[in-house]
């Protein structure tokens, strides 16, 4: 095993690749309006799928495969209560990151002007 600058250059080029390829997979993910809404509704506490088929405006088998889809990536969590499942997001860097492009939505929308 080789150590040193050059490999070490070489592990953070590599682990940048595998970044880019996760955060390319979660945009792609919230690049859908009805799982933006669920992970949006899901940032303000848990849910279940009643909860979110009302909250999102969107059938309920539609709901329920976008949660799927949502689980299966990691990005939300679930538990049982009852015979209810309940649905969370995994970690608040996913509320941070739907917060943020909201917050880009309301400058087009709104014609607010840009700022840090």
């Amino acid at each position: 095993m080789t150590t040193g600058p050059d490999s070490a250059t070489a592990h953070d080029a590599q682990d940048d690749e595998d970044r880019l390829e996760v955060a390319v997979s979660v945009l792609g993910l919230l690049a859908d309006r009805t799982r933006l809404a669920i992970v949006r509704h899901l940032s303000r506490g848990e849910a279940d799928v009643t909860t979110l088929t009302g909250a999102t405006g969107a059938a309920r088998p539609a709901v329920s495969q976008h949660l799927a889809k949502l689980r299966l990536a990691g990005l939300v969590t679930t538990r049982k209560e009852g015979r209810r499942v309940v649905y969370a997001l995994r970690h608040g860097h996913l509320r941070r990151l739907v917060d943020e492009a909201m917050n880009v939505a309301d400058h087009h929308v709104r014609s607010l002007p840009p700022h840090d």
